[in-house]
């Protein structure tokens, strides 16, 4: 089942993905859930397997306003160097321990919506990397368990404006600017991805490849990921893990490789889909 948050009429709601159309689970559901995140929580998901089974959509696709699948998430956990390439062009050496950082909510947008390049800086640069939505909390999750804890994967592009991310040790100023995040377009749920599966990862900027790698070439699983954060704090429905970004970010490139107005950059991941945004500049004042 493929799950979405959007906007319609001015409104937000949540639904189910079906061919080039949308269920809309909230009056579906008579209200019981506010949001995605809160239909993630306890039987939710079931239910709304239930409820769309044998229904037409009655909303296209087209008409919507693509949100960020999690529009609220708690927390969002940010993998850095999970990938060798990207260690090894990065100059750094491999951690034994997974590199974490967080981003902010307000730092997403939706499929199809612009990610604005703010006027601080021209060094906005892409990552993609494949999102996972935890849909069952706890603290100290094992690895072993881990995969339980999924509700589903979605692609993300991690945007990143470079020179603010290298003013100091700490990454979290280039990477919380305002909607340079890219979070879609929806989210598969576990159940049609079977644990441990390999997925593979492209990147396009402008239809041309410039990122490609598969989950098997992460230096910290996404098992792993999970287990070392849930350690650090508990895990709610609706948090979001975004797992590293492979080798061939623009920042390493000769010349670099920046983002800039009219350019359309697209994340896809294996059985998931393909996440697509714009680039513009920021209007200001």
């Amino acid at each position: 089942m493929k799950l979405m948050s959007f906007e319609h009429g001015g409104k937000a709601s949540f639904g189910a993905v079906v061919g080039d159309g949308v269920i809309d689970l909230f009056p579906l559901l008579e209200g019981r859930f506010a949001d995605l995140k809160s239909l993630l929580a306890g039987d939710g998901v079931a239910a709304a397997r239930t409820a769309i089974e044998g229904r037409t959509p009655g909303l296209k696709l087209a008409d919507l306003t693509f949100l960020p699948v999690i529009p609220n998430p708690g927390k969002i956990w940010c993998a850095g160097l999970n990938y060798g390439e990207h260690v090894r062009e990065t100059g750094r050496e491999v951690s034994e321990m997974p590199v974490f950082f967080l981003r902010f909510p307000d730092s997403q947008v939706g499929h199809g919506q612009a990610i604005p390049r703010p006027p601080e800086s021209i060094k906005l640069d892409f990552e993609g990397e494949i999102a996972v939505v935890i849909g069952k909390g706890g603290r100290r999750i094992s690895e072993a368990d881990a995969w339980d804890h999924i509700a589903g994967y979605a692609c993300y592009n991690d945007g990143s404006v470079r020179d603010w991310q290298m003013h100091t040790g700490q990454w979290a100023p280039g990477k919380n600017f305002w909607r340079t995040g890219g979070f879609g377009p929806w989210m598969v749920t576990a159940d049609e991805i079977p644990a441990g599966a390999v997925l593979s990862l492209v990147t396009r900027l402008n239809g041309a490849e410039v990122q490609r790698a598969t989950t098997e070439m992460m230096l910290h699983s996404i098992p792993r990921q999970i287990a070392y954060a849930s350690t650090v704090a508990p895990l709610q429905p609706g948090d979001v893990f975004v797992t590293g970004t492979p080798g061939g970010v623009g920042a390493k490139r000769t010349p670099p490789l920046w983002m800039k107005p009219g350019d359309v950059v697209e994340v896809e991941v294996e059985r998931v889909g393909v996440l697509r945004n714009t680039i513009v500049d920021e209007q200001v004042g």
